[in-house]
């Protein structure tokens, strides 16, 4: 194996290494640090640390969407199960541009900017709880943020603590407490003003450090065609050295899987649903779109949103499927014990480690120096992001509503911040490998169920009522719950306990149910929930939906 790169005391050039990975980071937290304190300088109500005082240019805000998007879960996550899966996973980037960027800012946006400002809402659950009119509505989906919000942060965590640990063989866990720690001091202090300022930069170097490995990864491959061509021409190692994923569909990582086969469901609903439809109903995007002045500033931000995407998501998805050829015929001199192998066979079996194997193989050290800022910077945006929504509904949602102190507190929300960082750090020391795609597709398909039917019904549906919401979100969060507990084989068998109570790891087992994502059933059942229960309720009161769609029809 190749020494540490920051170990290696024997190169002649290590110290000059050091001294720029040093000098690197040293500019890199300085950056942050100017652009947190410009946030905790503007930020002098409420109003500024949740929503950035509703001013927020349309680059900033597309920027910080994008980077609160696009994560390590993403870039190392899903980079790695591309390894896996191949370039079939790519279908996941149309999705997040089609769905996550184009429809959400083009029809979900405008309208949440303007009912949110007409309902004077902050936060996610604020927007939903002020909508229908229930200040338990508000704690019920602050609870549920509180609840899941941890499990994405700490995959989030995962991805950076585990590329610091292969590629600057820092141990796994100083890297989960230093990420932890920069984080919280500009999202305590800056608020969203100083997120969205740090993730503005910080998207900026994603993007050009994502395009970068991908024309490194063409160049170490003899060019586009040679390496596509090489990758088919791999196919038929499947059914050699991976029997077992070949018999569950697996035809190679330049063709999908085989329909209806087990990879096929995988890559289908959990992935390509979950997290491509998921992205519609996040909080910490969501309440993105109430932080700028008018509709026009949406619209400008949606080539920008879509860009990136492209460049960040897309260029990791290809890395990762074309690390196969780079492992499989690389130089034993550039990568000894690597040669030969696959990439997941490289990895040792945790497609998390794949992206960063690849990198700390096919980059020189002082390059290598360079881009580890761009998944430093992928983290830490998404992390921010999140760290903030989890603050925000303890601090804004939770304690407001649930004491007898009815004022806003910028103090509790930044402890709710560092309440959420708390957890999200002891998730991170105890989940499992291989849990960072997984565990983001999980969250984002509980999101979608619980959230996206009465999110649709919030901005467009005038009959729509409170107890139909309520029937909705609780459907969808109590069938996903069910269906990760009793019959999607990948969590029950982990969690056991369908096991302890029936004596089987799924409770249905004929194919394909097992490998069902929850979504493909949680979703559908919570949007006919939504619809009965409104049929069934009395209608909110005209002078209140006048409010909410008639107040701010005219933009600037």
């Amino acid at each position: 194996m190749t020494p540490p790169l920051l170990l290696a005391a024997a190169d002649s050039g290590s110290g000059m290494n050091t001294w720029v990975l040093g000098t690197l980071i040293a500019v890199y937290l300085g950056i942050i640090g100017c652009l947190g304190y410009r946030g905790f300088r503007r930020t002098a109500s409420n109003k500024d640390y949740l929503l950035a005082g509703r001013s927020v240019n349309p680059f900033v805000m597309a920027m910080s969407y994008g980077a609160a998007f696009i994560s390590t879960s993403a870039l190392v996550g899903f980079g790695g199960i591309a390894g896996q899966f191949g370039m079939g996973l790519m279908w996941l980037v149309f999705m997040n541009i089609a769905i996550g960027i184009v429809v959400a800012f083009i029809f979900f946006g405008p309208r949440t900017r303007r009912i949110g400002l007409a309902l004077d809402a902050h936060t996610f659950p604020e927007f939903m709880g002020n909508r229908f009119e229930s200040n338990y509505l508000k704690v019920f989906l602050a609870a549920i943020i509180f609840l899941f919000m941890p499990l994405y942060s700490s995959v989030v965590l995962i991805g950076g603590a585990r590329f610091l640990q292969e590629v600057m063989m820092i141990d796994y866990g100083w890297a989960l407490a230093v990420f932890a720690l920069v984080v919280a001091v500009y999202v305590v202090f800056g608020g969203l003003k100083g997120v969205m300022y740090v993730d503005a930069m910080m998207g900026t170097v994603m993007i050009a450090g994502m395009l970068s490995l991908l024309v490194m990864c063409y160049w170490k491959l003899g060019g586009v065609a040679s390496a596509h061509q090489a990758l088919t021409d791999m196919a038929p190692l499947v059914a050699e050295r991976l029997p077992k994923e070949a018999a569950l569909g697996h035809q190679g990582w330049t063709a999908m899987p085989k329909f209806n086969s087990v990879w096929w469901w995988t890559l289908v609903s959990s992935l390509m649903l979950g997290v491509g439809i998921g992205a519609l109903a996040q909080p910490q995007l969501a309440v993105r779109f109430m932080t700028v002045k008018s509709t026009r500033e949406l619209n400008r931000a949606v080539v920008i949103g879509s860009v990136f995407i492209l460049c960040t998501a897309g260029a990791a998805y290809m890395v990762g499927a074309l690390s196969n050829v780079f492992f499989y015929h690389a130089d034993k001199g550039i990568a000894e014990g690597i040669s030969g192998k696959l990439a997941i066979e490289a990895a040792g079996g945790n497609p998390d480690l794949i992206i960063p194997l690849f990198i700390r193989q096919a980059l020189p050290p002082v390059i290598l120096y360079i881009f580890s800022l761009t998944l430093l910077s992928a983290a830490m945006s998404t992390l921010s992001s999140l760290f903030h929504v989890t603050g925000s509904a303890i601090g804004h949602d939770l304690f407001r509503n649930l004491s007898s102190v009815k004022r806003d507190s910028v103090l509790i929300t930044r402890l709710g911040v560092i309440f959420g960082i708390a957890v999200s750090v002891v998730l991170g020391i105890i989940l499992p490998p291989g849990i960072i795609a997984r565990g983001t597709a999980i969250f984002f398909g509980v999101c979608a169920a619980a959230f996206l039917p009465s999110y649709c019904a919030a901005i467009y549906w005038r009959g729509a009522t409170r107890f139909g919401v309520w029937l909705s979100i609780s459907v969808g969060v109590g069938v996903s719950l069910f269906g990760l507990v009793f019959l999607h084989s990948k969590e029950s068998a982990a969690l056991g306990i369908c096991r302890a109570l029936f004596g089987r790891n799924e409770l249905v087992s004929e194919f394909p149910w097992p490998y069902v994502d929850t979504l493909v059933y949680s979703l559908p059942l919570s949007f006919f929930a939504l619809v009965i229960g409104s049929w069934c309720s009395a209608k909110p009161s005209p002078a209140h939906i006048k409010n909410c769609f008639e107040s701010y029809k005219i933009d600037g």
